[in-house]
């Protein structure tokens, strides 16, 4: 699949990916792969994921999702939710609704998560 596939139909879904790819690009050693769910940012294994939950969820929903694995709970409030699916293993999820938020504080965590999957 490709990224103009993933995202037809969801133009402000991608114009937000397009920010977000822009911050990940700065990023050595990155490997996207996009599939039918979501498009997966990886190094040696995964580290962060975007995706649109309106294609998931009924309602109201952020344009895009962005998830990024951590080994540890981060306490912003900013997370719509954390999960831990293991053991030291954390899953951040940030609601996108805008250029703005994708900012240095984001760059922070996904080069933190960037490293931790190296």
């Amino acid at each position: 699949m490709t990224l103009d596939e993933y995202f037809a139909g969801h133009g402000e879904s991608r114009h937000l990916f397009d920010a977000l790819h822009a911050r990940i690009a700065t990023l050595d050693l990155v490997e996207m792969k996009v599939t039918k769910s979501q498009v997966a940012f990886r190094r040696r294994k995964a580290f962060a994921w975007a995706w649109i939950p309106g294609k998931y969820l009924r309602g109201q929903t952020a344009p895009l999702v962005l998830s990024v694995a951590l080994h540890r709970r981060d306490s912003s409030p900013r997370w719509k939710e954390i999960v831990e699916p293991r053991p030291g293993s954390f899953t951040h999820h940030l609601e996108l609704y805008s250029d703005p938020e994708i900012d240095e504080q984001v760059q922070a965590w996904l080069l933190e998560a960037w490293q931790g999957a190296g």
